[in-house]
Parts: structure tokens; sequence; C-alpha cells
């Protein structure tokens, strides 16, 4: 028998105590797959993974590289949110949600542009979660600002083509 599926929002805080990191925004992304997380510094070392989570622009960026053996790594194929395929790389992390503690698979991207740093995906949701979208721990007033800057340029883009 399975365990009850937990019920998170469209957006959550999510810690990783293995890096240390706590309430970090989490976008909750049903029509992705694969779950990705902000790294930065993404190379191989002498046949080992190092990277840097997050990078200078982010509150939760430590600057600390934290290396994965090969054994703990795998690349994939990811299509992004513009259908540009892509190799990265993929890594398993301890990851704690409303209480609940689940090794989750993550690409490693640079989600500098993006408003959270963490996304969700489908496989990590499957069997462990429901999603309501009326709950959760969104950033509404990122979101909003975001809103009214991409409305204002609507607005420019539309005078411009007289429209």
């Amino acid at each position: 028998m399975s365990s009850p599926k937990t019920i998170i929002g469209r957006a959550e805080k999510v810690s990783f105590p293995d890096l240390g990191l706590k309430n970090v925004p989490a976008k909750i992304d049903t029509g992705a797959d694969a779950s990705s997380i902000w790294c930065s510094k993404i190379g191989v070392v002498d046949s080992q993974l190092h990277c840097v989570f997050f990078d200078k622009g982010s509150p939760f960026y430590s600057g600390e590289t934290v290396i994965f053996n090969s054994g703990d790594v795998d690349l994939t194929r990811v299509a992004n949110s513009f259908g540009h395929r892509e190799l990265r790389y993929k890594v398993k992390i301890p990851m704690k949600i409303k209480n609940r503690t689940i090794k989750a698979t993550f690409t490693l991207t640079d989600r500098s542009s993006k408003l959270y740093p963490v996304l969700i995906g489908r496989s990590m949701l499957k069997n462990k979660f429901l999603v309501d979208v009326s709950r959760g721990t969104p950033l509404h007033e990122e979101e909003n600002e975001r809103l009214k800057r991409l409305r204002k340029e609507m607005r420019r883009l539309r005078r411009e083509l007289n429209i």
C-alpha cells in the first residue's frame, strides 16, 4: 500500500539539508517532467562534477563548491520552455518539502533569469504529492512586479506596431 499523498501548492518553500539551505522558493510545474535547480560554475574535474548552487545574485549563494562523484551524476537531454533541447547534468539531492524529506533528482541549470530558483516537475511529484494551485507560498510581490513590467512592455510594443 502506498503512503498518503501530501497536498502542496503552486509554489512552496523547500530545504536542502545536505547543502545547508532552507526556505528556498520552488515553483511547482506539472507541465515539466524534470525538476531543476539553479547552479553555476558547473564543470568536471578529475572525473568529478563540481558546481556552485545559485550565484552571486541569489540570497542562497554561499560560493561553496559542491562535488559529486561520477557514480552520483548522470546526463539527460531536456527541452527547455522554448523547446530548445540541451544536455544537462542531473544529480540526486535530499530535499525537504512540507515536512517530507525525499531524495529528489534535479538537473543543474542557470535559473538566474527565473523568479523561482528551483522548479519541481512531474517525475518528483508522482505518487507523492497532489497540487492544489490555491495553496502554497508563491512570491506574490515579485510575480506582480514581473506582470507590471510585461504589461508595460506590451503597451510599448502595441504603440510601436500601431495596434
